[in-house]
């Protein structure tokens, strides 16, 4: 089911973030969204999922109109994690991830417990958590409680997962952790996976797409090793950067200094 945008445009305050936005994200990949503070990188991820329905244009899902669903109808096909989620202190992580299953139940319809606990333990399973069911969110580590958050996402066993920055404030090795979750659950249940990334090598090493937002429109769409180079930082974030190879055998990208500072370097005859 393919998430995409028809001349998309949000003005938030009188001022203008994104104007005539299209872009098509593919079924069953991981597209990660980059670009410089304030380009419109959250601004493109809200409209998308509908947490922001104040734009011009559209946003189809499965080539209908999202704001012609029900808020329902659309959770099950769609689910986000936005920066800065906070739950109650008293919520156990099982209580968070059950919440997840709200777009199964109405007054009008009973849930069915077995799906919904189903769907709970897999979304636990899936992230790591099973351990972690009855302890409180409030108490987790930054790592744990993302992971949770993730889990409660999963649990609408959406069709297309939406992710913003979900490893800020994470240490090195969390990052990492919640990366290859997400990972993991786009390999093995091919969930269509758009998230906004600060990392540059983290959208190296975790995207088959890269949209590259600027300028308050797309600046760049493609693979990885198309759009991830030398020139592209320098031309989009004003950074100079050398690019090699890893163990692994992933190239890397290595911000060295700022463009302009080359250019004085370089009027100032100094090597």
């Amino acid at each position: 089911m393919v998430l995409e945008t028809k001349n998309l445009g949000v003005t938030i305050e009188g001022h203008e973030i994104l104007k005539n936005v299209n872009v098509a994200f593919s079924e069953g990949k991981r597209t990660s969204i980059i670009g410089p503070n304030g380009a419109g990188k959250s601004t493109l991820l809200k409209a998308l999922s509908s947490l922001n329905t104040r734009y011009d244009g559209q946003v189809l899902l499965g080539g209908e109109d999202v704001r012609a669903m029900g808020r329902q109808e659309l959770s099950k096909k769609l689910a986000i994690l936005p920066q800065g989620a906070t739950a109650p202190a008293d919520v156990t992580v099982g209580q968070l991830v059950d919440f997840g299953r709200f777009p199964y139940r109405s007054w009008l319809r009973p849930s069915d417990p077995k799906a919904d606990r189903e769907a709970v333990e897999w979304a636990l399973d899936r992230t790591h958590m099973t351990g972690y069911k009855d302890r409180r969110v409030s108490v987790l580590s930054g790592g744990e409680r993302q992971r949770a958050w993730i889990a409660m996402a999963l649990a609408q066993q959406p069709q297309i997962l939406l992710l913003d920055e979900p490893t800020t404030y994470l240490d090195i090795g969390h990052q990492l952790e919640v990366m290859n979750i997400v990972d993991e659950i786009n390999r093995d249940y091919k969930m269509t996976v758009i998230m906004v990334l600060h990392d540059i090598n983290h959208a190296l090493q975790y995207s088959d797409e890269i949209v590259v937002v600027k300028n308050h429109g797309i600046f760049a769409h493609g693979t990885p090793k198309e759009i991830l180079t030398v020139d592209m930082l320098a031309q989009v974030f004003g950074v100079k950067a050398d690019i090699f190879v890893n163990s692994q055998g992933i190239s890397v990208l290595s911000p060295v200094s700022l463009v302009e500072e080359e250019k004085g370097k370089g009027v100032s005859g100094h090597d």
